[in-house]
């Protein structure tokens, strides 16, 4: 599957269901107490370290971006729903937020401090996955981090055929091993600090991964 297809689908799909989406998200303060100290461990590193700016990548309404600066960083939100950057705007009109892939980010390079892909890289093709942590490399500065937070399986290809109530929005998602995500991170030239596996909330089955990435300096 190329970039293309599969954005254009994705873009499609969080446009439909971008109000239903917003309103269901949790919060980070509503977020499960692991969740909310890995966002501040990832806050305190890139203020303590690299310092600058902050790329939230597929940051739908927003609610994360906001939170990140509320932690003391300079972040501003990419997606690439059209719709859900508008939310954001409506949301959050002090904070910059911009539409975009994160296959191509439209950053210079080395310019970030930190990115946080947060439940936003499962969409991507598993063979697309090494162009977008490439451009995570690319866009960070020596020694900037990634945190990087994904459902993991084994090799699963997920279809949903309704998505938050709307049956014309399907979505497509991957789940890989935590351990093949390391070596992707790897390979891109990113070096794994730290690695959190939970199990999801009970009645609700998969398992999720939380990566602290750095960028070599």
């Amino acid at each position: 599957m190329t970039d293309t297809v599969y954005l254009a689908a994705v873009r499609e799909s969080y446009d439909t269901v971008a109000a239903d989406y917003a309103a269901s998200v949790k919060a980070p303060a509503e977020l499960d107490p692991l969740s909310r100290a890995m966002l501040a461990a990832f806050a305190e590193l890139v203020q303590t370290t690299v310092g600058g700016s902050v790329a939230d990548v597929g940051c739908g309404p927003g609610k994360v971006t906001a939170h990140l600066t509320e932690l003391g960083l300079s972040a501003f939100g990419v997606d690439v729903s059209p719709k859900m950057i508008e939310l954001a705007r409506e949301a959050y009109p002090d904070l910059r937020f911009a539409v975009g892939s994160m296959t191509a980010l439209e950053i210079g390079d080395h310019d970030l401090g930190g990115i946080l892909a947060y439940y936003s890289t499962h969409h991507t093709p598993p063979e697309l996955l090494p162009v977008v942590f490439a451009e995570f490399h690319r866009t960070l500065a020596p020694g900037g981090h990634l945190m990087l937070v994904c459902r993991v399986g084994k090799d699963e290809h997920l279809r949903r055929t309704i998505a938050y109530g709307d049956r014309s929005a399907p979505f497509e998602s991957y789940r890989l091993p935590a351990d093949r995500i390391s070596e992707l991170l790897d390979q891109a030239g990113l070096v794994v600090t730290a690695r959190l596996v939970q199990a999801l909330d009970e009645g609700v089955k998969g398992t999720i991964a939380s990566f602290m990435v750095r960028k070599p300096e």
